[in-house]
């Protein structure tokens, strides 16, 4: 499209921060040690987990980029960056989670297909951008509208990004009608990430120096959010310059790179919606798997790490720390977090937060209510033992307490009780 290409190699691709924990190196994919993820609430965006399926596409000019909605409607419209930016800007702080979050440990299980990811496929940012909603009253769809007059009922979203699932074409993905007009929903063509603080630009392909490599320990990550990463525009490996942001729901939904949007009357037929990212029973396996029995998965389950531990631990007898993250789908708020330091026999509750101004109450009005909360426990620790984590949301919804259960062979969504081992060194 005018303005905006997909490079045919990765020669091109941005720079990233060299203490990430590189999944596979083309496409690149990768995401940070789970100490750093757990120490800022708003995750650094140079440790927000990258998640491509081809080459990081290049804006050649700014100018020249839109974004043309069509399909089932009357008024078709292109629109461009200057037009988007007159819409009325909102801020959303979103969690965002791979659906293959916690793959590595499923694997354990058995065997599964996808990218090895371990607790850290998952990130919290403050997002800004025009509502979608807003854009598509441009196009004459009304806010809140369930069909079009044409018949529109999908939404769908199209990037420039070219995969190899798709045999060289484009990724894309669907959400209903009702869900981009509505909103409450909170559905964002965004063009920022993480505030105005800083003074980066996203846009050279070469993009990101890091001079203050030191910075990443996790006592200081607050210095390097200020000093480095919080900045005003979307990095190239975040969706720059716009893209999709579908809160509560699996980031897979989130297309980068947009190119087009689409008013559809069936959700989008693309791979990724329908060879891939669906939930299948532990018994499925692919001499037997049929993708139409199981719709495309939209929201995510309640799921909690603990991310200040690795899953073995030496230390002294003594107290231990416990932090992570919990986060549910959907808006759900995290009624509580319940730990255990002896496998699961005897619990206690962890403590809760979000913003350090405000008390987090799960369904409170100045709670972010599409975001993680970072938890914390201490504990007394005199023999080899095993630290465990579960959440429960404002729903009731809890994590399953084993793996086994959930297995499936795409290795999405564990959501089972988050182990680590403690072994006492003495």
């Amino acid at each position: 499209m005018p303005g905006l290409t997909a490079p045919s190699d990765y020669n091109q691709d941005p720079r990233r921060h060299p203490e990430l924990l590189v999944n596979s190196k083309e496409p690149f994919n990768a995401e940070p040690h789970r100490s750093a993820l757990v120490s800022s609430y708003i995750t650094p965006v140079e440790f927000f987990y990258k998640r491509n399926h081809g080459p990081v596409p290049i804006v050649d000019d700014i100018n020249k980029y839109n974004v043309f909605i069509s399909g089932l409607i009357e008024n078709p419209k292109g629109l461009y960056m200057k037009d988007i930016r007159k819409l009325p800007k909102y801020s959303v702080t979103a969690t965002l989670q791979c659906a293959g979050n916690r793959r590595t440990a499923m694997s354990k299980t058995k065997m599964v297909k996808g990218v090895g990811w371990d607790i850290s496929a998952i990130g919290n940012a403050v997002w800004a951008g025009a509502r979608l909603a807003d854009a598509l009253e441009l196009v004459g769809i009304p806010k809140c509208s369930h069909v079009t007059p044409s018949g529109g009922k999908h939404v769908e979203f199209v990037s420039i990004d070219k995969c190899k699932e798709e045999n060289g074409g484009p990724y894309k993905a669907s959400i209903p009608l009702c869900q981009a007009t509505n909103p409450e929903a909170d559905v964002l063509l965004a063009y920022e990430m993480n505030g105005e603080h800083g003074t980066k630009s996203a846009m050279g392909p070469k993009n990101a120096m890091f001079p203050l490599k030191c910075l990443i320990a996790p006592n200081l990550i607050s210095l390097y959010n200020i000093l480095f990463c919080m900045q005003k525009t979307l990095e190239r490996d975040h969706g720059y310059p716009l893209r999709v942001i579908v809160p509560g729901v699996i980031g897979a939904r989130s297309v980068k790179w947009l190119d087009s949007i689409n008013i559809i009357a069936k959700e989008c037929q693309g791979f990724f919606m329908q060879k891939d990212y669906k939930m299948f029973p532990p018994s499925v396996n692919w001499d037997n798997i049929d993708w139409s029995t199981r719709r495309p998965q939209m929201d995510f389950p309640i799921q909690c790490a603990i991310g200040s531990l690795e899953d073995v631990n030496k230390v002294e007898p003594g107290k231990v720390t416990i932090k992570g993250y919990a986060v549910s789908g959907g808006g759900r708020g995290i009624e509580r977090v319940d730990v255990s330091i002896d496998g699961g026999k005897t619990w206690f509750e962890a403590s809760k937060s979000q913003k350090a101004t405000n008390t987090y109450i799960s369904d409170g009005e100045n709670s972010d209510k599409w975001a993680w909360v970072l938890f914390e426990a201490e504990a007394d620790i005199s023999r080899s033992t095993e630290i465990v984590a579960k959440a429960v949301d404002i729903a009731g919804n809890v994590q399953p307490e084993n793996v086994e259960v959930i297995w499936n062979l795409r290795g999405i969504l564990n959501t089972s009780w988050h182990r680590v081992h403690i072994e006492i060194d003495r």
